[in-house]
């Protein structure tokens, strides 16, 4: 009994001490607590977004505008340079600049006219005397047009010639245009014009090659970019914003992304270059666009049969499809469309602008805002105003670090790249060098490149697991002109699809292509992505872009005046976007929902079994295991959220958030697959992959569904399976990244 008495004195004695140590211990590391004990629960401010949001100013937008676009600054051109110097200068200002800028430089593979030798297109009789020529240049409204700098409409990449043949009008240059085309006319030797619109600006070429089609002309309709304005005394630019009858869309015709002699490797001054005619998916014929007044003069003299009807555009004719060749009453007839194209190639040296605000918690967390800064001519739309965008941004945010208001949680790294319109060429080098770096830690990336094509409604596109910070930012954001309305309410009239969880909501659509500077972020390395924009009503226009898009007329007077008077839209963009960025930035748990996810796969599910159960299955192929693949990931997504639901993160251990995190931040990684697509570059993420089958479902199954039911080839069949199974697998493994760890 006294054994036991003693046992447990001294049993309650222990108690007492261990509690007594444990005690003061614990008020002693209270009152010393290290200052990281606070700072690994930091978590997004509401008063310092709303701060930002009351500073961005509409002024310094429209005067950051003013400056970038003084000059026409394609890339590597002293104008370009201009612009490199003035980033620098705005990043290392000592009062708003960031933490550190810098440039970052690569030898990337371009395209140019000869400046000496201008490309020309004639109509020449069997004598070879010109019986008409196509405007070299656009017809100036304003010295903007005047400027020596001004680059001559041309096809970037498409090769020089001299090619001679008959016109034949092949409307948008798609596949199937060409097919029928060839169904009454022997191709072999013909110039074909085309309008922009349906394919791709090289695609238009490279369809035409093998029927024989030695030369192509492209155009933009009136139709399908002015509503049908043509002319330039009171209907186009300089009275609207419609494009004149001179204006050329000038472009990169190429297919792939990155600089085309380096694929997978940064263009660096000791890099391997593949030899050029080992290049694919550029034009294999010399091409030119020219201006709707020149196309005019052609089509409406062409002979033969009339086009289909879908084929008929604008202009007050019927638009033939060519004898090959004019009309026997035309004063063109007999004579032939040359070509003179002088383009060449060079290695220049192109510079991305980088500058970065660190992280205070998460330095190795990376979040990226970029844009490219080259233009076609002065750019005032693409890309300045994006860019003029982000200047703000970065002048707000900077000046509150410099004032020591505030330091994001984690990184910040702004780019501005280089060589963007000859095909995402500084964005994709940048990913290349730094493949392993950003592959491991960046969070999300950014895009806003046009930040207004009009001053209608906001519109975004993203990751699917990045929908909910851009709604809710939206909705903490007025709409121009209003007190009261915000751009999510604004949003919703204009674009919005019926969700199974949450109803009517704005639409934010999906980064399916290779349109912008997002492309090796999302496709690439699987970086969780989106674009941000204002654009217009499109129940008010057909235009299928604004109009002075790649002209010589986008400039800070056709900006001010047509696309965003007094820059509210601008401003209304650079609130939406720096507001995603800080809750990005600074958010103790990311802003992800892996469930929206879940819905949009589930979405892809029903239109894939709706098109290819029946197909499969009489090929002996079963759909069921992608259907058991999505439901996993919803269960997986379901257990996820509900994690999150139950902990109280400010308050456990700091590995448990960066853990959960990790998940949603790798969540687009997980469906990555190398080869996948093997003669793609840069496309390896196998749910956000472009598409020619036109279907809202998985791209590499789509594709090779569609291709196996047009040639019922038993080995198409087989790569139909086989995306099917690159599929199941990546849904499959993205499930698993979303559960425990073990």
């Amino acid at each position: 009994m006294l054994k036991k008495v003693l046992l447990g004195s001294l049993g309650a004695a222990l108690v007492l001490t261990a509690g007594i140590l444990l005690g003061h211990f614990g008020i002693q590391r209270g009152s010393t607590a290290p200052d990281w004990v606070m700072d690994v629960t930091q978590d997004v401010d509401e008063a310092l977004i709303q701060k930002f949001i009351a500073e961005v100013d509409n002024i310094a937008i429209q005067e950051n505008l003013r400056e970038l676009t003084k000059v026409p600054h394609m890339a590597t051109s002293p104008g370009d340079e201009q612009t490199v110097q003035y980033m620098l200068k705005r990043w290392q200002d000592p009062d708003t600049g960031l933490d550190q800028a810098w440039r970052e430089e690569y030898k990337v593979y371009l395209s140019f006219p000869d400046p000496n030798t201008p490309n020309k297109v004639t109509v020449v009789s069997p004598s070879d005397a010109v019986l008409y020529t196509a405007r070299e240049k656009e017809k100036a409204y304003s010295s903007d047009q005047e400027d020596p700098e001004v680059v001559q409409p041309y096809a970037a990449y498409a090769p020089a010639g001299h090619p001679k043949g008959r016109l034949v009008y092949a409307n948008q240059g798609k596949p199937s245009d060409y097919f029928l085309l060839n169904q009454t006319l022997n191709l072999t030797g013909t110039v074909a014009i085309t309008r922009y619109g349906g394919e791709g600006r090289a695609g238009k070429a490279i369809n035409a090659a093998p029927y024989g089609v030695i030369g192509v002309l492209v155009y933009t309709d009136p139709w399908d970019i002015n509503d049908g304005k043509m002319s330039d005394n009171n209907e186009t630019y300089p009275y609207s914003w419609y494009m004149p009858p001179s204006g050329v869309e000038r472009g990169s015709f190429n297919t792939h992304y990155g600089d085309m002699l380096t694929p997978y490797l940064a263009a660096k001054d000791d890099t391997y270059r593949i030899p050029e005619k080992n290049i694919t998916g550029i034009p294999p014929i010399p091409t030119q666009p020219i201006g709707f007044e020149d196309a005019y003069a052609l089509i409406c003299e062409l002979g033969g049969e009339p086009a289909p009807s879908e084929w008929q555009g604008a202009f007050n004719c019927t638009y033939n499809l060519g004898g090959p060749g004019f009309k026997p009453t035309s004063n063109f007839n007999n004579s032939d469309v040359k070509l003179d194209i002088y383009n060449r190639e060079e290695l220049k040296n192109s510079a991305n602008v980088m500058g970065v605000i660190r992280g205070s918690v998460e330095p190795d967390r990376y979040v990226i805002y970029g844009n490219h800064r080259d233009s076609w001519v002065h750019g005032a739309i693409d890309p300045s105003s994006g860019t003029s965008v982000m200047l703000e941004v970065t002048r707000v945010l900077g000046r509150m670090v410099k004032q020591g208001k505030w330091r994001p949680r984690r990184s910040i790294i702004f780019g501005s790249w280089g060589a963007e319109e000859f095909g995402l060429i500084g964005s994709t080098e940048y990913t290349e060098e730094y493949y392993s770096k950003l592959s491991e830690r960046s969070v999300a990336y950014i895009n806003v490149d046009i930040a207004v094509f009009a001053n209608a409604t906001l519109r975004a596109s993203s990751s699917p697991s990045a929908q909910s910070v851009i709604l809710k930012a939206s909705k903490q954001v007025k709409t121009p002109g209003s007190d009261s309305t915000s751009v999510y309410d604004n949003w919703i009239r204009y674009f919005n699809r019926t969700s199974p969880a949450y109803g009517v909501i704005p639409n934010v659509g999906f980064l399916t292509g290779a349109g912008s500077d997002y492309a090796a972020f999302i496709h690439f390395l699987g970086i969780t992505s989106m674009d941000i924009s204002y654009t217009y009503d499109r129940t008010k226009t057909r235009a299928r872009i604004y109009p002075a898009y790649h002209t010589a007329y986008d400039t800070f007077d056709y900006a001010s005046k047509f696309i965003d008077p007094g820059f509210t839209s601008h401003q209304t963009v650079a609130r939406t976007a720096g507001n995603v960025l800080m809750r990005l930035a600074d958010s103790l748990l990311l802003p992800f929902n892996c469930s929206d996810y879940a819905e949009t796969l589930e979405g892809y599910l029903s239109k894939a079994m709706e098109l290819y159960t029946d197909g499969l299955a009489a090929h002996m192929i079963s759909i069921e295991p992608l259907q058991t693949a999505v439901r996993n990931f919803r269960s997986a997504a379901a257990r996820l959220d509900q994690l999150i639901r139950d902990s109280d993160l400010a308050n456990e251990t700091p590995l448990k958030v960066r853990r959960i995190n990790d998940q949603l931040m790798l969540l687009d990684r997980a469906f990555l697959d190398p080869v996948a697509f093997p003669d793609r570059y840069g496309y390896r993420h196998v749910i956000w992959a472009s598409s020619k089958a036109g279907q809202a479902t998985f791209p590499g199954l789509a594709d090779a569904y569609t291709r196996a039911a047009s040639t019922g080839l038993d080995s198409d069949w087989k790569e139909a399976h086989r995306q099917l199974s690159i599929l199941i697998q990546a849904i499959q493994g993205a499930a698993h990244t979303l559960g425990d760890a073990i």
